[in-house]
C-alpha cells in the first residue's frame, strides 16, 4: 500500500513564482534589446511558464524527495512506517518534520517507560525470590535436621517442627497475599459493597490486636471518648483487610508506650476521612513515594525482624484504589505517621 499524501502547494507556488518572474523579466529584456516587445506573447510564457514550473516542482517533491523519505521509514528502525501511514503524511516540510519528532518523541519516552517497567520487573522478581527463599531454608533446615536423627529426640522434634510450622505459615502468607495483589491489579477480585459501621470494624480489630498491642504498652483509642457508628458503603471484608493492615503497622513500628489513634471525620457530602495515627519513629521522606510499593521496607533489618510479608501496604493501596478512594501519608522522623483514606458515606434513607 503506498503512502497517502496530504499535499502542501507552498513550495511549488513560491518557487514556481520566483523563477516565472525571473523568466519573465529576461524574456521582456530581450525582446527590448532585440525585438518589440510583445505584450501578449509575454503573458502567455508567463501563464504557461508558472504553470509547467509548479507542475514540474510539485511532481518532484512528491515522486522524488518523498519516496525517500518513504525508504527512510523502512530502514530506520526505531520509525515504524505503519504508524505513520496512520495519518496522510504531508508535502509541508515544516509540519513532517514536527510530525517525525512528535512520534520519535512519543517512542524515547515509551522506550523510557520499557526500561523503568523492566528495572521493576527485576527488581521485584529479586524480591519475591528473597522473601521465599528465606522460610523455605528455614523449614528444609528444620526438617533436614529432623530427618538426620533429630526425630528420635522429642523435645527437639516439637520445637523444631513448631518452628517449621511457622515458616510453612509465613509461605502461605506470601503466597495468599500475592494472589490477592493479583487479582485486585487485573479486576478479577470483585468488590462486594454493601453498608457497615467502620467503627464496629475498627473495634473488631482492636480487639483482634489488644494483646500484641499490650505487649509494647501501646494503647488503641479513638481520638473521642465514645464514637457513635458510622455507616460507610464499601467491601466490608477489604475495608476490614485495609484497617487491620494499617492499625497492625501502626503497632508493629510503633515505640513502646505509645498509641495508635483513629479518627474520621466528613471530607464532603458523600466522602469521610479515616486516619490511623501513631506516634512512632517515623518513616523519612525519601521512602514515601515508594512506600506502597510490593515487598519495599524503608528499614531491612527492623522490617524483617517484625514479621509480615511485605505486601501489606501494597494490598491496602489495591483495596483503596479498586473502591475509586484515595490513600495519604504523613511522617515526620521523631515525631510518628499518619495513614488516612478515604471512603464513600452510606446514602441515608
Amino acid at each position: 500500500m503506498g503512502i497517502n499524501y496530504r499535499k502542501s502547494y507552498k513550495f511549488a507556488v513560491k518557487s514556481a513564482a520566483v523563477i516565472t518572474i525571473f523568466s519573465t523579466l529576461l524574456i521582456i529584456l530581450l525582446q527590448y534589446l532585440f525585438f518589440t516587445i510583445d505584450w501578449l506573447f509575454t503573458v502567455t510564457f508567463t501563464l504557461l511558464f508558472f504553470a509547467f514550473s509548479f507542475y514540474v516542482l510539485q511532481y518532484r517533491v512528491e515522486r522524488f524527495i518523498y519516496r525517500r523519505i518513504q525508504k527512510i521509514y523502512k530502514e530506520v528502525s526505531i520509525l515504524d512506517e505503519s504508524v505513520l501511514r496512520n495519518q496522510p503524511i504531508t508535502t509541508d516540510m515544516q509540519t513532517l518534520m514536527y510530525e517525525v519528532n512528535k512520534f520519535a518523541t512519543d517512542k524515547k519516552v515509551e522506550i523510557e517507560s520499557l526500561r523503568v517497567q523492566e528495572e521493576y520487573r527485576r527488581e521485584f522478581i529479586g524480591n519475591v525470590a528473597h522473601e521465599l527463599k528465606t522460610p523455605l531454608f528455614t523449614v528444609q533446615g528444620y526438617v533436614s535436621t529432623l530427618l538426620e536423627g533429630g526425630v528420635k529426640d522429642k523435645a527437639l522434634r516439637k520445637k523444631y517442627l513448631t518452628r517449621a510450622d511457622k515458616g510453612i505459615e509465613r509461605l502461605i502468607e506470601i503466597v495468599n497475599d500475592l494472589d490477592m495483589i493479583t487479582k485486585l491489579e487485573t479486576n478479577e477480585l470483585k468488590l462486594n459493597k454493601q453498608t457497615f459501621d467502620i467503627i464496629e470494624i475498627f473495634q473488631n480489630v482492636f480487639d483482634l490486636l489488644e494483646m500484641k498491642a499490650e505487649k509494647k504498652d501501646i494503647t488503641m483509642m479513638f481520638d473521642k471518648d465514645h464514637y457513635r457508628s458510622i455507616i460507610v458503603k464499601g467491601d466490608r471484608e477489604k475495608i476490614n483487610q485495609v484497617v487491620l493492615n494499617l492499625v497492625d503497622n501502626s503497632i508493629k513500628y510503633g515505640r513502646e508506650n505509645g498509641t495508635t489513634e483513629v479518627s474520621i471525620e466528613s471530607l464532603t457530602d458523600n466522602k469521610l476521612l479515616v486516619r490511623i495515627t501513631d506516634n512512632g519513629y517515623g518513616i523519612e521522606k525519601k521512602h514515601i513515594p515508594r512506600l506502597f510499593e510490593r515487598f519495599y521496607r524503608t528499614d531491612v533489618s527492623r522490617s524483617r525482624d517484625v514479621g509480615g510479608s511485605g505486601l501489606g501496604l501494597s494490598i491496602v493501596k489495591h483495596i483503596i484504589e479498586a473502591h475509586n478512594e484515595h490513600i495519604y501519608v504523613e511522617s515526620k522522623i521523631g515525631v510518628g505517621s499518619e495513614f488516612s483514606f478515604t471512603i464513600e458515606k452510606a446514602v441515608k434513607k
